[in-house]
């Protein structure tokens, strides 16, 4: 990778100090200093060997200008047909163990306590399951009051690029795992009902920053026992948790997209600064979006786990001060 090559002009640069000035091209767009990325697809050319080579191309078109057999090697390619069939010999299929475990366990508890419809509140505290809570004494809706509220929050996370990618996998085994042969023969994408309602998330993220507004005043009303400033475990738990909530949904790819991942010229576009910089914030969370997925479903199913626990009198809520 570092063997040297010249071009016509004389001037020797190594394939590997080449890569990294072309990759570094490659990461996205950059405050006033180049307009092309890998958000818009356009791809300044890149002037090498006395040609104008697409920069994309260029360690290719490098690697065969200087003969190298090896780099030019391909690995045969296998067929690969019906359900399991691979030719990868690591074990695949343990990657897709603990989605099953943690997104079925989640998705059964969940559907548990929305239609257990008690033990939805202790004090100040307040179920993120029930929040905000609606008709709660049955006046007019005569069923849980989860129901009313859980479809926000659940089509946020049905839709979520990631999450789409982890149970279409796990539990549709559609494929069960890269280079893995999967049940179906024909692909339509999601065209289709009910599939194609995927492309709601966006939409779904603007209901789900309206939940974050109610989850963190829950937060907040944590903090006030009969009116007195004090907080408990369970104000830390709540605390936590909508902190969770909240950078998932910060860290969302539609989020991103919207701040400036679709832009080719952050200075040509209106308000380009602002928005450069929150795209910067959003890009770093996006990088741990499976992680914040992950930690704030956990953390949103042992929330109310402890409310109800306390609320139900089997434990009691410690107070820090």
């Amino acid at each position: 990778m570092g063997a040297a090559f010249r071009r016509k002009s004389g001037v020797v640069r190594t394939v590997s100090s080449a890569w990294r000035h072309a990759s570094k091209q490659q990461e996205g767009p950059q405050w006033g200093s180049w307009r092309y990325g890998r958000n818009s697809g356009l791809i300044r050319p890149y002037h090498s060997f006395g040609k104008i080579v697409p920069k994309i191309r260029f360690f290719e078109y490098a690697r065969r200008r200087r003969g190298d057999a090896m780099a030019e090697a391909q690995a045969p390619l296998t067929s690969v047909s019906g359900l399991g069939s691979t030719a990868r010999r690591d074990s695949w299929w343990v990657e897709i163990i603990p989605i099953i475990i943690l997104l079925g366990g989640f998705g059964l508890y969940a559907t548990w306590r929305a239609f257990e419809g008690t033990f939805v509140e202790w004090g100040p505290y307040l179920s993120p399951f029930y929040s905000p809570l609606i008709d709660p004494h049955h006046h007019w809706w005569p069923w849980s009051p989860a129901i009313l509220i859980l479809g926000g929050p659940l089509g946020f996370r049905a839709t979520c690029y990631y999450y789409r990618k982890a149970y279409y996998r796990a539990f549709f085994l559609d494929p069960p795992a890269c280079a893995v042969g999967e049940p179906r023969h024909s692909y339509r994408g999601e065209t289709k009902f009910p599939f194609i309602l995927q492309n709601a998330h966006r939409y779904f993220l603007y209901l789900s920053v309206l939940f974050l507004i109610f989850l963190w005043r829950d937060a907040v009303r944590a903090f006030f026992f009969d009116g007195t400033l004090g907080a408990g475990v369970g104000t830390v738990v709540m605390l936590v948790n909508v902190v969770l909530l909240t950078t998932y949904t910060l860290s969302c790819h539609s989020l991103r997209h919207l701040a400036g991942g679709k832009l080719d010229c952050f200075s040509c576009a209106s308000f380009g600064k602002p928005r450069y910089t929150a795209w910067r914030w959003i890009t770093a969370l996006n990088e741990r979006h499976m992680l914040l997925a992950w930690a704030s479903l956990i953390f949103v199913g042992l929330t109310d786990f402890y409310v109800r626990l306390v609320a139900s009198g089997a434990i009691r809520d410690v107070r820090l001060f």
